[in-house]
């Protein structure tokens, strides 16, 4: 008799799973261990294995389809064996044959939303539009998400989640080569598998996306693949992948089409097949020996970390005298130090004026600060100097929006100036272009249309750099605190004097926390060292409670944390630093 293949349950919540694809086809020989297909549930994908030997005789459902748990979706057994057909009796199996293609819609994404229920049509499946899409599905509205591309947008396909693989690998190689020997780890012939280092961060990447299908699938969200664009206020005309087109309206439609990378009018870079931005230096095939950096920001500095742990030749040139903008001073100045050690070169104030043609690759033509012509060559130039709104295809002229140079014009409450519509995350103007920031801005916008009150506050939005040590910072800035002319007080605390962070890293990096001189409310706070990115939920809890120094001090932090230079970074605003001298 022929075994039966079950959708499993793997976990106490799961109820249903979406089989993402097929690993084999009808007719193809198994045996145990092999896997058979893949699985969606929640924000997971799971490989299904094979528990008998022989014979894939019969896929029942297609890739894309939803099922419940304990179902039968194959039979194995010994070829020309009988397997169970629709009611029951046995039917023999046909000649092998491909899987079955994905259905146009599963049953769980038909199923209607209350009668008298919102409809909200998302614009873009990135963290902001999914996100969005979900919280609205949430508070009951009818959900239909666009996406002409990929789920999960820039950040999971090709900026946050893959950047942050590669350099998961590049500090892995960091550690071996600099801090092995000195713990105790000797290691020999430690290289680097490129091939495997994107092979890696392709596998991750497609486990999230193909997560954020199944959480659609899951909260009753329909997908269309396809690009929208405005033919009036609130009118929509879609075309879709199939190359038909339709015309769609909503009570209210959400925009959240993220950014591109911006291309400067560098003579000579467009034609240069050595120039690459950010998705390209995600996708090369090999490790480049050498590679020149335009542009000091996050994007640049990021990838640079991780080409050059990697052991590839680093050259940074940045047209502004300093780099990371964004960060407090006392931040970049730690983080370039450390960049210099792991050998890479910077060339502050040192505009780009043309690209060209060299037998390495390409020749970067630069004006130093002395206004000297200067050149630097490598294999690869990767172009980081920003990202822009990707707006340019959904003819905002038509719908009325206003806009600043295609960046959105909204509300704190995420509307735009034509009621019903709402933008978020990188298309809007004037906000930090961070997958977070988008992901919270499509929660009030949901929130909003839905009839719950929301606004967007930035004040505690983090910035996270993950370059080599990490940094991240919340609030205002030692500069920002000058500039506004407020009466402030620092605190500082150094890495080194905390345990934690001397086995992590050898000690290296700084907390530093700014606050009010009168009251010791906490105004900033900055980490630079190990876990910063994770750290710094706490400046931001902070922040939003409005917490003072005195109360960051009376908590209790564990020991032997790296939490600790939190705490030990406000007793310093005080002057009481125990670990440090005040």
């Amino acid at each position: 008799m022929a075994t039966e293949v079950l959708m499993p349950k793997m976990g106490l919540t799961m109820t249903e799973g979406t089989i993402e694809e097929w690993k084999k086809k009808e007719g193809d020989a198994v045996k145990v261990g092999d896997v058979l297909y893949s699985v969606a549930t929640d924000k997971l994908t799971n490989d299904v294995e094979c528990d008998t030997d022989g014979t894939l005789l019969k896929i029942l459902f297609g890739e894309g389809e939803t099922v419940d748990c304990k179902t039968v979706v194959a039979y194995i057994g010994q070829p020309g064996e009988a397997v169970p057909a629709a009611g029951g009796a046995a039917a023999p199996t046909a000649a092998p044959a491909a899987a079955p293609a994905a259905p146009a819609a599963s049953a769980a994404a038909a199923v209607p939303a209350a009668a008298g229920s919102k409809t909200v049509i998302v614009v873009g499946g990135g963290p902001g539009g999914y996100v969005a899409a979900i919280r609205a599905a949430q508070l009951g509205a009818k959900v239909t998400v666009i996406e002409k591309e990929h789920l999960g947008g820039t950040c999971l396909n090709i900026g946050c989640i893959p950047t942050k693989c590669l350099l998961h690998s590049a500090e892995l190689i960091e550690q071996i080569k600099d801090q092995g020997a000195d713990i105790g780890v000797k290691v020999t012939g430690v290289e680097v598998d490129f091939s495997q280092v994107i092979a890696h961060k392709n596998a991750i990447s497609k486990q999230l996306t193909s997560g954020v299908a199944g959480l659609l699938k899951l909260n009753k969200v329909t997908k269309i693949d396809g690009e929208a664009s405005f033919t009036a206020p609130k009118t929509l005309s879609v075309k879709k992948s199939d190359g038909s087109t339709e015309t769609m309206t909503a009570d209210a439609i959400i925009l959240a089409t993220g950014s591109v990378n911006f291309a400067p009018p560098i003579p000579g870079l467009k034609e240069n097949p050595n120039c690459i931005d950010s998705t390209g230096a995600l996708s090369l095939e090999t490790l480049p020996k050498s590679m020149v950096v335009i542009g000091g920001g996050v994007i640049g500095l990021e990838l640079a970390c991780a080409y050059s742990a990697f052991g590839t030749k680093i050259t940074v040139v940045e047209a502004l005298d300093h780099m990371l903008p964004m960060l407090d001073g006392d931040l970049t100045a730690i983080g370039v130090a450390h960049m210099k050690k792991m050998g890479m070169e910077f060339h502050l104030e040192c505009p780009v004026q043309s690209v060209e043609t060299s037998p390495v690759g390409a020749k970067v033509v630069c004006k130093n600060k002395a206004g000297e012509t200067v050149s630097f060559e490598a294999e690869k130039v990767l172009v980081a100097i920003g990202r822009r709104a990707n707006t340019a295809s959904l003819n905002l002229e038509a719908a009325g929006l206003n806009n600043d140079r295609g960046r959105i014009i909204v509300s704190d409450k995420m509307e735009t100036n034509v009621p019903g519509v709402y933008a978020i995350g990188d298309c809007v103007m004037g906000h930090a272009q961070l997958a977070h920031t988008a992901s919270a801005m499509g929660e009030v916008a949901a929130e909003n249309i839905c009839g719950v009150p929301a606004v967007y506050d930035e004040k505690t939005n983090p910035t996270c750099v993950y370059m080599e040590p990490e940094a991240a910072g919340v609030g205002l800035t030692e500069e920002q605190c000058k500039a506004k002319g407020l009466d402030y007080k620092v605190g500082k605390f150094p890495m080194s004097a905390n345990g934690k962070a001397l086995i992590l890293n050898g000690g290296e990096g700084l907390v530093k926390i700014i606050a009010d001189a009168k009251y010791g409310e906490v105004l900033g706070m900055h980490i630079i060292g190990p876990r910063a990115t994770d750290l710094i939920a706490e400046g931001a809890l902070a922040i939003r409670l409005e917490a003072t120094v005195d109360e960051l001090i009376s908590t209790i932090h564990s020991h032997p944390t790296v939490t600790e230079t939190m705490r030990e970074a406000a007793l310093s605003v005080e002057k009481r630093a125990i670990h440090t001298k005040n």
